[in-house]
């Protein structure tokens, strides 16, 4: 209450961000490698370009956990998947929830390439949405691998 008898209403705090806009983007290039640093030394350039357009791209809005590659491991994501630093318990990443174990994955490499999820614990499928993201990124991931020098889908803002 205020000294003069009259309640005094807090109004909530609320954080509002609208997304980064989107406007003049384009299609990343292995050359487009050669601007990030942390990525310069890398022999895949390829592989470097996108891990520096994923970067970007997700101060732009891309969810991380929909990334093609790692930035940890700066690799592709489906060879890294396995290490337990991408078991995210609370956002059930590699998780199973039925049986509160980790999930393991199997990669096959070979063209075209293929991923499987599967728990050791109860023998079910783990079929959540985190678990259908870790799925859909090692298989974009295993397709961008396999795609040589074709262009990829991932943009950057224009300098």
């Amino acid at each position: 209450m205020t000294s003069r008898g009259r309640r005094k209403v807090e109004t909530p705090m609320v954080l509002s961000t609208s997304p980064r806009s989107r406007a003049h983007l384009r299609l990343v290039s292995p050359a487009d490698a050669g601007t990030a640093p942390r990525y310069g030394g890398d022999a895949d350039r390829r592989l470097a370009a996108i891990l520096a357009a994923e970067d970007v791209a997700e101060e732009h809005g891309l969810s991380a956990h929909i990334r093609t590659t790692c930035y940890v491991h700066r690799c592709w994501v489906h060879q890294c998947i396995s290490d337990p630093l991408h078991v995210l318990v609370v956002t059930g990443h590699r998780w199973c929830r039925r049986c509160d174990r980790t999930v393991e994955v199997e990669v096959d490499e070979a063209a075209p390439g293929s991923v499987e999820l599967h728990c050791d614990g109860c023998g079910v499928p783990p079929d959540t949405v985190a678990n259908r993201e870790v799925l859909q990124s090692c298989r974009t991931s295993l397709s961008a691998m396999h795609g040589g020098e074709a262009s990829t889908l991932y943009v950057v803002p224009d300098s």
